[in-house]
C-alpha cells in the first residue's frame, strides 16, 4: 500500500482487521473463490513461479502460493501485518518479505504473477498504482486485481436503507478503520486497463449474494451451497457487477 500520510495503513489494528476479514465467512468466501477463478484462468500447479503478492497484508494469499510451490515476494507498507504474516507462514526459503508501499517497489525486477488483492480501495490515486503493477509484470506474465466494488456499495447500502448515506455520496464524517475509504467502479477500472499492455482473461464478482441474504444465518449454515452458486454465476451477466468484491484477471502482452 502506498506511503503517502492519506493512504490507508493498518499498523496499530492489524490484529483487529486479522480477526474482521478472515475470522468471517465473509473473508473465508472472498479468499476461497479468489483462489478458485486464479486457478481458473492461471495454470498454477505445473510450474514454480515468481509472485509478487503487492499489498498483501496478513499473507493469506502468499500462504497458499507458497504452499503450490512458488517463491513469493510480499509487500506491505504495514510493519504491524507483516509481522503476523511472518507468524501465520513461518520460516519459508521461498518468501522475500518487503516492508514497502507499491509504488516504492523496484522496477528493475519482474514477475510471472502480480496479485494485488484488496488494496487499491485503500489509496488515495488507484489508477496510478494500477500503472507500476503492470510494469512489474512480465511479458506474457498475468495481473490479477480485485477491489472493493463502489456499485455494489451503493446497491447493498439501498437494499439496507442508509438512504441518507447513500445521499451524502457514501462518505464518512467519522473515518472507520477497517471500512475502505475509496472503492471503486469496476467500468472505470477497466477502462484504464484497457490503455495499458493488457489482455483481460477473466472477470468476476466476489460475494455477489453472500452479503445481501435475507437471513444471514444461511451464510454459514449453508455455506457450500452458497459458495458453489457464488462460483456458478460470479462471471456471469449481470451478477458479476454486483459482487462486493470485483476481480480482474489480465495477460500482460
Amino acid at each position: 500500500m502506498q506511503n503517502d500520510k492519506q493512504d490507508q495503513s493498518f499498523d496499530k489494528f492489524a490484529g483487529k482487521f486479522e480477526k474482521n476479514i478472515y475470522g468471517s465467512t465473509k473473508g473465508r468466501l472472498r479468499h476461497e473463490l479468489l483462489i478458485h477463478h486464479l486457478h481458473s484462468a492461471i495454470n498454477l500447479r505445473d510450474s514454480s513461479l515468481d509472485i509478487l503478492d503487492a499489498g498483501g497484508g496478513t499473507g493469506e494469499m502468499s500462504k497458499e502460493m507458497l504452499d503450490l510451490g512458488h517463491k513469493v515476494t510480499l509487500s506491505d507498507m504495514s510493519s504491524e501485518v507483516l509481522v503476523l504474516a511472518k507468524q501465520k507462514i513461518g520460516e519459508n526459503i521461498n518468501l522475500d518479505i518487503q516492508h514497502t508501499d507499491i509504488l516504492s517497489l523496484s522496477s528493475s525486477k519482474q514477475y510471472d504473477l502480480v496479485i494485488c488483492h484488496a488494496v487499491l480501495e485503500w489509496l488515495q490515486d488507484p489508477l496510478e498504482v494500477l500503472t507500476k503493477l503492470t510494469d512489474l509484470v512480465k511479458p506474457g506474465g498475468h495481473l490479477s486485481i480485485s477491489f472493493f466494488n463502489y456499485d455494489a456499495q451503493l446497491f447493498g447500502n439501498m437494499l439496507y436503507g442508509n438512504f441518507d448515506y447513500v445521499e451524502t455520496g457514501m462518505v464518512n464524517k467519522n473515518i472507520v478503520r477497517l471500512s475502505p475509504n475509496n472503492p471503486q467502479k469496476p467500468k472505470v477500472v477497466l477502462s484504464k486497463l484497457a490503455g495499458l499492455p493488457l489482455d483481460v482473461l477473466q472477470m468476476a464478482g466476489i460475494r455477489c449474494f453472500h452479503d445481501y441474504l435475507k437471513q444471514p444465518e444461511k451464510q454459514t449454515s449453508e455455506y457450500q451451497q452458497l459458495k458453489q452458486l457464488e462460483i456458478q454465476y460470479g462471471s456471469i451477466e449481470p451478477y458479476l457487477w454486483l459482487g462486493k468484491y470485483f476481480l480482474i484477471i489480465a495477460q500482460k502482452h
